[in-house]
């Protein structure tokens, strides 16, 4: 059973984490990880990529998935709804990002990017042991005049 109350998660997530992260502090948002800590981003068909807060072999740290971010976006989080299970220490967030990239970044005539993302959270000891991230960019497409196929499992609609 945990000890840390729902305002913990919340605060972990948003300000912790999301917070640091937006301040472009990766040692302090890294500090909300276990040293055992593995992120895994889902984005669509593409490659699930990996992260690891105490990488083995040809594992990826969590700092290189924030070297690539920062290095390229200015990042917004907001309009956050949380689910949160105190007693198993996980949580849940749907969420906004803004990615606007920065002046030189291999992304820039791109412009910003919205996307909808969804977090999931597992805990021990009021810190994150493992993160699922699940994005999508509905924007990007017709940013670059591109027409994707459709989505796997569901074709598109009209």
């Amino acid at each position: 059973m945990s000890t840390y109350d729902r305002a913990h998660y919340v605060n972990l997530v948003e300000q912790g984490y999301f917070g640091n992260v937006m301040k472009e502090d990766i040692a302090a948002a890294c500090a909300c990880f276990t040293d055992d800590a593995e992120v895994v981003i889902y984005h669509g068909d593409n490659e699930v990529r990996r992260f690891h807060g105490n990488p083995k072999g040809d594992q990826l740290p969590l700092e290189a998935f924030y070297d690539h971010l920062l290095g390229n976006y200015d990042a917004l989080f907001e309009h956050f709804e949380h689910t949160i299970d105190v007693e198993s220490e996980r949580c849940a967030a749907n969420f906004l990002v803004t990615l606007t990239p920065k002046p030189g970044s291999a992304y820039e005539e791109t412009g910003p990017l919205t996307l909808n993302n969804s977090n999931f959270f597992r805990c021990r000891d009021g810190k994150i042991y493992y993160m699922v991230i699940y994005y999508a960019n509905p924007t990007l497409g017709a940013k670059l005049g591109t027409q994707t196929a459709s989505p796997t499992g569901f074709p598109k609609s009209g």
